[in-house]
């Protein structure tokens, strides 16, 4: 069942994102008299004080209309907005910058409601996205590395024979390099041995927690959630986050993980905002000695471009479902977003190829430490709170 929170988010999100946009009202007869909100004198569509639209509804239909519209930004503007910010994103933000703004969705209207779509839309896989599989799955992957390491132990002392019978037919010249041949040969095997033996004793717990049944607490044997569960029980989990209080909070929701991965994944819907403010001055770090571009130049920059992240996200997570196509998808994840970084910087900013690309070499290495920043802060607002 779809999470009702993430539906009513995504629900909210949308009203938001039309709350941003100006009154556009519906076209249709011209209307003389008097505005109904500030009572001016008005003669067209739309009051010429303070822009209500002179065509007032109150049909049971148009509030639908309007939930409609505001949910989905059903009109115009979306389907000139969306492939702008496809294939064309620093035209877009070069001319909403500009004052170009009436034929498009605000940056900040589209990027809240994607956001909030972006989780509804997760919503439908069940909270499944931290699951990692049950012991019988573990069971059977660590049961095919045992073989794997077994056939590199066999490797590893074939090539040590080979090395010893180097070092035994080597004349003096030669003895020096068939002796490191042989050290390596050793530490290789010696290596292959340990990595064998890891991976069996491995085998051995997974097989005692299966024949333990299932546990009294719930949580499924030998999953993430039942190792993280008894990690923290048995006191082997430390944490430090600057006060007792705030330390046994984090502590209690680790010790019930589902919880503890419900609680991030909520507060990063509800800060996913954050991103923004982060990534600004990151942005003009890259124009520091460039005259006129603001923060508000930035910011549209950044709005556009998470915005298509996102919806990039939701496209590549939906047809990543399809087996055959993992690999495509696997591809325009590693490429889309450079290049679509330096697509808008370069039509945005006006900038040189050349400049447009070690500026996307930059923003790639900022955009890394700002999602840092912003994944730590979540994981802290997110257990702290």
């Amino acid at each position: 069942m779809v999470d009702m929170d993430a539906a009513g988010g995504a629900v909210t999100g949308g009203l938001i994102g039309g709350a941003l946009e100006k009154p556009e009202g519906k076209a249709g007869e011209a209307h003389s008299g008097d505005c109904t909100d500030c009572n001016q004198p008005v003669s067209g569509n739309f009051c010429a004080h303070c822009g209500q639209p002179t065509h007032v509804h109150r049909s049971l239909l148009h509030l639908g209309e309007e939930l409609l519209h505001g949910v989905m930004h059903f009109d115009g503007r979306i389907w000139r907005t969306v492939p702008l910010l496809v294939l064309n994103p620093g035209r877009l933000t070069r001319e909403w910058v500009e004052g170009k703004r009436s034929r498009y969705v605000s940056p900040l209207g589209l990027f809240l409601f994607t956001i909030f779509l972006m989780f509804f839309i997760l919503s439908f896989g069940g909270g499944k996205t931290f699951e990692t599989g049950a012991v019988n799955t573990r069971l059977e992957v660590a049961r095919e590395t045992v073989a794997d390491k077994h056939q590199d132990v066999a490797e590893a002392k074939a090539a040590l024979a080979v090395a010893e019978r180097n070092v035994a037919a080597a004349s003096p010249p030669e003895l020096e390099a068939a002796n490191e041949a042989l050290t390596k040969a050793k530490s290789d095997f010696d290596e292959a041995i340990d990595d064998l033996a890891d991976a069996s004793n491995l085998v051995t717990r997974l097989e005692g927690v299966k024949a333990a049944g299932p546990r009294a607490d719930g949580l499924e044997p030998g999953s993430w959630q039942a190792e993280l569960h008894d990690a923290v029980a048995n006191n082997k989990v430390k944490v430090n986050m600057g006060g007792d209080g705030i330390n046994k909070k984090v502590l209690n929701k680790l010790a019930n993980p589902d919880l503890a991965a419900y609680k991030i994944q909520q507060t990063l819907y509800k800060y996913s905002f954050l991103l923004v403010p982060l990534s600004i001055p990151f942005v003009a770090l890259l124009f520091l000695w460039k005259r006129g571009f603001t923060l508000y130049d930035h910011g549209v920059f950044v709005l556009y471009s998470l915005t298509f992240m996102a919806m990039m996200s939701m496209a590549l997570s939906l047809f990543g479902q399809i087996s055959w196509l993992s690999s495509i998808v696997a591809l325009i994840a590693l490429i889309a977003p450079p290049v679509h970084m330096f697509a808008q910087l370069k039509g945005a900013y006006g900038l040189s190829t050349l400049s447009a690309l070690w500026r996307t070499l930059f923003l790639l290495f900022f955009c890394a430490i700002a999602l840092a920043l912003f994944l730590v802060a979540i994981i802290l607002l997110g257990l702290g709170g």
